[in-house]
Order: C-alpha cells, then structure tokens, then sequence
C-alpha cells in the first residue's frame, strides 16, 4: 500500500498530541493562562495534583489542614499523583492525537522539593522519570512574577504551599528559573507582569514560535 497517497483522513494513525505543562510560584497567574491556552487549543486542561479522583484525595493531603507529611513524604505523594494522573488522564488523551494542558507537572517537584526543601535533585529527577515512565512535558511554560507581586495577590485564606515564608518562595522561583534555563528547548520563560490578556498573548507567541 503506498500511504504517501494516503489523505489525512484515511491515515492508519493518527497525530500524537501535545503535552504542555504550566509553571510557576503561587499566584504567578500560570492557572488562568493553562485554561486560556486550553481553550485557544481546544485541548485538555488538567492539573498536579488533582487531576483524578486518587489525586483530588492526595490534593487534600498535600494542601489541606490535615497532618504534616515529611519532606520524603511530601515528594512521594507528589509522584504517587502524577503517575495516577499520566495513566488516566494525559497518556489516553495523548494517544487520541489530543493536546493536553498541565497546571503543573514534575518542575515544581523539582523546584518545590528540590530548591525550596533542599531534597536532592538528581534523586528527585529519578522519583520523577520512575512515577512517569519517562513521559515529560514536550513544552513547560514558566510564568514568572516576584515574590512581591505574588504575595499581593494571594489572599489571606492560603493553602500550605501558599504560607511557606517569603525565603522559601524565594527559593523556589530562582529554582524554576535555573531550571528553565538548564533545557531551553523544553521551557519557555514568560513575564507574568501585566493584564491577563497581556500575558496570554506573551504565552501564544512563546508557543507558537516552537
């Protein structure tokens, strides 16, 4: 069979879809600009962690006023989320030639876990390539705001990431940042400073343009 004179229609197979994943410090604005690409996209919108219903339940654990987890634990729970979440949620849509559209995904183990905590770095990347089975983000966009500027717009009803102290978030937003530099051809740095509508279009061209 000569499947050059295939139509799109007719092909055995079809396009894999694209997994983009949004980064940030909380309150960056990467939530809004995931839900606004994903309609642009008409792809999934998702998110880590509480993307399935395992994960709305380790969500709780996570964030919630329950008991504390310990550093270790805190990554695993993290890594328990995002396997259950790649299986059922993005893996499928994938297949389906489906865009999908991560708030979150395993750059914030790295920048959380990894710069803010102070866990190793290398052992957090093979929790990350061992829960995933390999499968990364094909783009990470990282919307950047200050400490500052984040700190305005989070109210004072905040979640357990959402009042770790000023150093800690500190931390954590100079380690997306040394991340997205480390792999350029994976991560796009976007100014979060602006109206909504100014920085989704920032997000369109950054993606657009790979």
């Amino acid at each position: 069979m000569d499947f050059a004179a295939l139509t799109e229609e007719e092909s055995p197979m079809s396009p894999r879809g694209r997994y983009i994943a949004f980064e940030g410090w909380e309150a960056s604005g990467k939530s809004t600009q995931a839900r606004i690409l994903a309609q642009q996209l008409n792809g999934v919108l998702t998110r880590e962690p509480g993307g399935t219903d395992l994960g709305l339940a380790i969500r709780d654990l996570l964030l919630g006023d329950g008991p504390e987890p310990t550093e270790r634990a805190e990554a695993l729970l993290f890594a328990a989320d995002r396997a259950q979440h790649l299986a059922e949620v993005v893996e499928p849509a994938l297949a389906e030639g489906r865009d999908v559209i991560t708030d979150r995904s395993y750059g914030s183990t790295l920048a959380y876990q990894g710069h803010g905590r102070g866990q190793s770095l290398d052992e957090l990347m093979r929790l990350v390539e061992w829960s995933s089975g390999g499968l990364l983000p094909d783009i990470v966009v990282l919307i950047t705001v200050s400490a500052e500027t984040a700190d305005s717009r989070l109210g004072e009803h905040r979640d357990r990431m959402e009042s770790e102290d000023a150093d800690f978030a500190q931390r954590v937003i100079e380690g997306f940042v040394t991340l997205a530099n480390s792999d350029p051809s994976r991560w796009l740095i976007v100014d979060g400073d602006g109206s909504i509508e100014e920085v989704a279009q920032r997000v369109a061209e950054a993606v657009d343009a790979i």
